[in-house]
């Protein structure tokens, strides 16, 4: 990365903000301070001040009221009528903006109305089917007016209450006919006298009880079914109405929207520019090899009187450059890992390419089943089928495709084909080791894995601090010598190496442990132990490698133990999915765990601002397209 300052006269400030947007390389810095009471004077005498200025504020309003429009409006389909061009001038859109959030507001309230009111009618013509035989009733003199009444609750209680009430009230002259209860109501048909109207309307407005006002006989009032058929007509209209709106205005608001938004960009740049009456500043950085295209871009098109600036590291050591993560192709699905954590401060090293070596080798040290790689590189394959590119699905199926590799490979090393299958039906032999025998050298190999890696994690820990922290680089690099010599004499003492090796490597220990502890202090021991708990925490390989090919071992055995063939295929299948789910979570999890604090915490460094080039606004949905950010990323 390389950190610029940009220097111009103070009317061509917006010119080179147009230029910066077009060409989306520069990450802006804060604010500059010019420093000085002339320079405060002068800058309060120009105008500048926050980013909440009245364009600002009328920008951002505008934005809002786009977006509100195009989240009622539909999805604008081919049809007739012209798309309409909205205006230039930011009163006249104003006007129009607050005409269509009326119409659309109007459109939309309606439509949830007839929306509710159909609801609304579709229930009562549900609860009419409970009825259905009660309408019917012939009529009598003393029993003559109907209600058609939904109760709530189905346990029977609110229904006998009623009775008690009317039984009070009407001397037991009323008919009350249930019908089947349904969705914690139950309907009813209650018949009284016309007379006594008014005080069971009484009665039943204290008790809660909701009427069905549905027509009794002559009357004007719809059935549900005429109900239905004009709230249809009015939706069919309504929604007609609201899709012509879409028609027309839709794609316009869609292109007026990102020119908004560039306007909120562009104002909030201009806030981190330095500038008084006659001069402005910007700084910002961006990629080494964008420094010569900048520098032409604005000699070219905003004139010579704009001066480009390459600052000197020492001017911004202090301060967080940005940082982007560029890997090849190969280990790029796994920044979907790292990224799980803050991003690497700038300077420091990426993880990445590490995690994309050792954690697929991890999952296939686990599982270690050639039937299992293949059943997750079917999984992978199905993943990616459909997914988008750099999209997070598209990453774990690129994740799971190496690990099923991995598990294949190592499969065969360990001559596993679900469990012992491959052995006993196709004859299939151990290359390495045998897992269900060979218990102590699996935990050898993965202990040996964890010294690899935290020997590196500490070597790439005194790389990365040896710039800015000496004392702490020669710490951990005398740590991991240390490992080394540990790791030596115990391989010694078993005469893997020869025996002559022992003494001399205990010696170089007992030299190297007071140089370790007049540089990291006291503590240095206790940090020795733990890196050397650190090492053994990976023997959790060897243990969950050992119960995933015991368990699929366990699963034969009691398949073939059953009566029935089918019967014991089907168990045995059943037991090795159980397996097989056991087997993706188990070595992720664990795996990551190894990574995150055995690992990682030997040279991660995190705190690094993402690289955000000041440029056009694009939806969450649309990737940047932005060349000179994957170039960037050399800086970290």
């Amino acid at each position: 990365m390389a950190r610029v300052r940009i220097l111009g006269p103070s009317d061509r400030l917006d010119a080179v903000l147009d230029e910066l947007q077009e060409m989306e390389v520069l990450h802006l810095a804060p604010q500059v301070d010019l420093g000085g009471p002339a320079a405060e004077a002068e800058e309060a005498e120009a105008g500048t001040g926050p980013v909440e200025t009245e364009p600002f504020r009328a920008a951002r309003l505008r934005v809002e009221a786009i977006g509100w429009l195009l989240g009622h409006l539909p999805a604008s389909r081919p049809g007739p009528g012209a798309e309409a061009e909205l205006p230039e001038e930011a009163a006249a859109l104003d006007r129009l903006l607050s005409r269509l959030h009326r119409t659309a507001s109007h459109l939309g309230e309606a439509l949830d109305s007839a929306g509710r009111e159909r609801a609304r009618v579709l229930r009562m013509r549900e609860l009419l089917e409970s009825f259905r035989g009660l309408q019917g009733l012939p009529g009598r003199s003393r029993v003559a007016h109907p209600y058609f009444l939904i109760i709530q609750g189905t346990d029977g209680r609110a229904v006998q209450e009623l009775r008690e009430g009317l039984a009070r009230l009407l001397d037991g002259r009323f008919e009350l006919l249930e019908g089947p209860a349904r969705s914690g109501e139950t309907p009813a048909v209650l018949l009284v006298p016309a007379e006594h109207t008014e005080e069971v309307e009484r009665l039943l407005a204290g008790a809660g009880i909701e009427e069905l006002p549905l027509a009794t006989g002559g009357g004007a009032s719809l059935s549900p079914g005429e109900s239905l058929q004009r709230l249809d007509r009015r939706l069919d209209t309504l929604r007609a109405r609201m899709e012509r709106l879409a028609r027309c205005f839709r794609p316009a608001l869609e292109r007026r929207l990102a020119i908004e938004h560039d306007a909120l960009l562009s104002l909030e740049a201009r806030a981190t520019a330095a500038r008084s009456a006659h001069a402005f500043v910007l700084q910002g950085w961006l990629p080494d090899d964008a420094v010569p295209r900048l520098e032409q871009r604005l000699r070219d098109h905003v004139g010579p009187t704009i001066v480009v600036e390459r600052q000197g590291r020492e001017e911004w050591e202090g301060e967080p450059a940005p940082v982007v993560l560029h890997n090849p192709r190969l280990f790029r699905p796994f920044e979907a890992i790292t990224r799980t954590l803050p991003l690497p401060r700038y300077g420091s090293i990426d993880p990445t390419p590490f995690v994309a070596v050792f954690f697929p080798m991890f999952f296939g040290v686990i599982v270690g089943d050639v039937a299992y790689g293949v059943a997750i590189a079917l999984l992978a394959l199905l993943l990616r089928r459909g997914s988008r590119a750099d999209s997070l699905r598209r990453s774990v199926a690129e994740i799971a495709g190496a690990c099923a590799a991995f598990t294949i490979v190592f499969g065969f090393l360990y001559g596993e084909l679900a469990g012992d299958l491959g052995r006993r039906w196709l004859g299939l032999r151990p290359l390495l080791l045998d897992r269900e025998e060979a218990l102590v050298p699996f935990l050898a190999l993965a202990v040996a894995l964890g010294f690899v890696q935290v020997v590196l994690g500490l070597t790439l820990g005194a790389i990365s601090s040896f710039r800015g922290h000496r004392r702490e680089s020669l710490g951990r690099g005398l740590s991991a010598l240390m490992l080394v010599l540990v790791a030596l004499a115990l391989l010694a003492a078993v005469e893997v190496l020869p025996h002559g090796f022992f003494t001399p490597v205990i010696i170089a220990l007992l030299v190297a442990f007071p140089i370790l502890v007049i540089v990291e202090g006291f503590l240095a021991p206790l940090e020795l132990l733990s890196t050397l708990g650190n090492v053994l925490s990976y023997a959790r390989i060897m243990a969950l490698g050992t119960a995933s090919v015991m368990m699929a071992v366990v699963a034969n055995r009691l398949a073939g133990a059953m009566g029935g063939i089918l019967v014991g295929v089907l168990f045995g299948l059943l037991f090795h999915l159980v397996n097989f789910g056991l087997a993706l979570f188990g070595p992720t999890i664990h795996g990551l765990r190894l990574h995150y604090v055995e690992f990682f915490g030997k040279f991660f460094s995190p705190g690094g601002t993402q690289y955000r080039p000041f440029g056009h606004w694009r939806p969450e949905s649309e990737p940047p397209e932005n060349p000179s950010a994957a170039e960037a990323a050399r800086s970290v």
